[in-house]
């Protein structure tokens, strides 16, 4: 099944001539996201990230994994069942081009410097960047909502988020503590 999701990638990102993508239809199909991944693809929902700033590549990806069933999730099924290939690469262009949003005002510093040495201990920043920006297909952390990497990490750990390209994370996340993972999560919200 992963194979598949990689070879539906393949055909997204490398099919005939390179077609430029399209911000202004991305935005307008986007409008299918607005009510759980919020306004400008800033999330307001609990357990759901937000989108806007996050690298093309990583949205595209995260897309054909959940069409391709590699990557599960009930609320998203009926949504990613109305993409084309054309629409994927315009999301991903408009979630890319969107001000990603800034982490909050740290509450708890002393939480921020374990989840930084957390992040350092895991080299959380060869794959996510030294501002945890991502890159490519590799998501962007630094100032995603606390509750959702909370959600992801555990997910991850647990085993319960394997799919596609993920394996890197999966190997990472399964040795977390639970102190690590609540200090990671609370000091890359904050970034």
């Amino acid at each position: 099944m992963a194979l598949v999701g990689i070879l539906l990638v393949a055909a997204i990102v490398g099919a005939g001539p390179a077609q430029a993508a399209d911000i202004a239809a991305g935005k307008q199909k986007a409008e299918l996201c607005i009510a759980c991944h919020g306004e400008g693809g800033i999330s307001q929902t609990e357990n759901v990230p937000s989108l806007a700033g996050q690298p093309d590549l990583f949205i595209q990806w995260q897309l054909v994994f959940f069409r391709a069933g590699t990557r599960k999730n009930q609320q998203m099924q009926p949504i990613i069942e109305q993409l084309n290939n054309e629409d994927i690469r315009n999301l991903g262009a408009y979630f890319a081009s969107l001000t990603p949003p800034k982490g909050k005002v740290d509450d708890n510093p002393s939480l921020s410097r374990k989840g930084a040495q957390a992040a350092a201990g895991r080299r959380c920043a060869a794959c996510h960047t030294d501002s945890y920006a991502g890159t490519k297909a590799v998501a962007r952390v630094a100032g995603q909502r606390q509750e959702y990497l909370l959600k992801a990490l555990h997910d991850y750990k647990s085993g319960v988020r394997s799919g596609g390209g993920m394996a890197a994370m999966a190997d990472v996340a399964y040795s977390l503590s639970e102190e690590e993972i609540e200090a990671l999560a609370h000091y890359l919200a904050h970034l």
